[in-house]
Parts: structure tokens; C-alpha cells; sequence
């Protein structure tokens, strides 16, 4: 009997949630939630986390404030959309969030959410969400979007970031400022949740520490959201260990600031891939600009 592992296998999770783990042949894995349909795992092919997870990670918590669909149990899509024809992933799964009494209460308009989540060839972990008016009633609907991503890095005081971006300030009544310099950058005084407006289809997140660069590629996502809850609010908060803000960054591609408008029978598709650039392509060099160059040719 063969040892091979299969990339795609359905297990039980936390609280014996259902879980699909997807594997990549170079070893690369990801694991996501039908509860959520969230990714909470994706490693490269050592076996390293490159998602943070809060320690006390479970199926309740306040996450209305971020809609219903991150707390409401997803399908296995049947009939998903067929990939694109450059696409070889055979590690992926299509998810589908469909209508229920329970969410018409709180948003009376009939959708389709789908998603798909995949491994592409060498372990980039790839999202695709589209989102369709199935109103019969000739309504359109309006909404926002964005993918709570949260990466694991060595020390928050050792990140940086692609800057020179217009951004409103959610801790100053979300004013418009410009971020100034080269990077953005995280220190004691940055508290914040801060949304960054027409921010450039691929952006990079750099950990000095541990020597690895976050490339981002996005579509149909204009904005970014950062967050870090920094040391006071990490520790108000239920769902999360006191100081494990040092080790998380939250950034988001997001459509916000021009809300999302479908007629009845239109789709909307967003979508981001993310690849974990060791140093060793860029000849040891933390430079954002010269790692996103690296990780358009790095697609193994």
C-alpha cells in the first residue's frame, strides 16, 4: 500500500470541526475550515507556519462585525467554476456559502458566495471568491470585502512594508493621510487599524528577523487594511493571548472605500495569491521592491 499522502483529504479539526488539508507534492500543505471557510494553516515544504492563529482559536467569538460569513458553516461547492487554463493545481477545494432564513434577517437579499483555495507549484497559496446577485425581485446589493489574513512573523517591531500610501486613520476618525518614507514600519506607537487606499496590486511584508519575505499579488482587491492590536488591546481582547500581538500582522486586500455594487444575475470575483520569497532569491537581501521582482520568476 502506498504511503503517499492525498492533496485533498477531508479530517476533523478543532472541536472536531470538518477540515480539508491540501498538500502540495513539494510538501507544502494548507488546512481550511468549512466553519468559516477559514484558511488556519499554511505551510511551505520544511514544515514552517506562515500563518498566525491565535492560541485560543475556536468556533465562537464576536465575528459579526466582520459578516456572517465568517461564522456560518460553508459546503463543498458542487459544479465549481473551471480553473484558468495556465493553472495546474491539483491541491485545491471549492467552498459555497448559500442563503439561509438566518442571514435574511440580518441581510435581506438572496447571493452566492463561492471560494475556491488552492496550492499552486511550490506551495503558493492561492484565493478566488466570487459573489453573485440571485435576487428575483430586481435589486441590487452593495457590499465590502476583504481577506483576513493574518501572517506569522518573529517580532512586529522587525516588519516593514512597501509605503508612500494614501491612508484613512481609523484611530483618528479615519482622516486621510499619506504614509511618508519607504516602508511602513510598526513600533510601540502604531496601535491601529489603518486602511490603504488604491494600494498597488502587489505589495510585500518583510520579516528582518527571520530573513523571509511575504509576497502579496491581489485582483479586484484595490485596497489593503494593516492591523495590530498592540499590547492594550491584545490583552482586552478574549480571543486572543496577551502578547501575541508581537508575533502576528494582520493585512488585509480589501474593497472598502468604494463599496461593491451588483445587479441582480452579476458576479463580482476578487482574488490573492500569496508565496512565502526566502532571502536566497534576492541574494540575502530584504529589499520589498527587488523580492516582488524575484517572486514573479520564482514560480519554480
Amino acid at each position: 500500500m502506498s504511503s503517499e499522502k492525498l492533496p485533498v483529504e477531508l479530517s476533523k479539526g478543532v472541536n472536531g470541526l470538518e477540515e480539508i488539508i491540501l498538500r502540495e507534492a513539494r510538501g507544502s500543505s494548507a488546512e481550511v475550515y468549512l466553519y468559516g471557510g477559514h484558511v488556519t494553516s499554511w505551510k511551505n515544504e520544511h514544515g514552517e507556519e506562515l500563518l498566525f492563529v491565535s492560541s485560543k482559536f475556536s468556533n465562537h467569538g464576536p465575528l459579526q462585525s466582520h459578516g456572517f460569513a465568517r461564522n456560518r458553516f460553508w459546503s463543498i461547492g458542487p459544479d465549481p467554476p473551471a480553473f484558468p487554463k495556465n493553472s495546474s493545481s491539483n491541491s485545491h477545494i471549492d467552498l459555497i456559502l448559500k442563503l439561509s432564513e438566518e442571514d435574511m434577517k440580518i441581510w435581506p437579499h438572496s447571493y452566492e458566495f463561492r471560494l475556491r483555495v488552492a496550492l499552486g507549484l511550490g506551495g503558493d497559496l492561492m484565493l478566488t471568491s466570487r459573489i453573485r446577485n440571485m435576487n428575483t425581485d430586481g435589486k441590487p446589493f452593495t457590499f465590502a470585502f476583504a481577506y483576513h489574513t493574518y501572517f506569522s512573523v518573529s517580532d512586529i517591531s522587525s516588519c516593514g512594508g512597501i509605503g508612500t500610501l494614501d491612508y484613512l486613520d481609523n484611530l483618528q476618525n479615519k482622516e486621510r493621510f499619506t504614509e511618508q518614507g519607504d516602508a511602513i514600519t510598526f513600533d510601540t506607537e502604531v496601535s491601529g487599524l489603518d486602511i490603504y487606499l488604491s494600494a498597488p496590486t502587489k505589495i510585500a511584508i518583510l520579516d528582518h528577523e527571520k530573513k523571509r519575505t511575504f509576497a502579496i499579488s491581489k485582483d479586484g482587491l484595490p485596497d489593503d487594511v494593516v492591523w495590530n492590536p498592540w499590547d492594550k488591546k491584545a490583552k482586552a481582547l478574549a480571543d486572543f493571548g496577551d502578547d501575541e500581538y508581537k508575533h502576528m500582522l494582520c493585512v488585509e486586500t480589501a474593497a472598502i472605500e468604494k463599496p461593491i455594487t451588483l445587479t441582480p444575475g452579476e458576479e463580482w470575483r476578487g482574488s490573492q495569491e500569496l508565496c512565502a520569497v526566502p532571502p536566497t532569491y534576492c541574494g540575502g537581501l530584504l529589499d520589498a521592491r527587488k523580492v516582488l521582482q524575484c517572486a514573479e520568476k520564482m514560480h519554480y
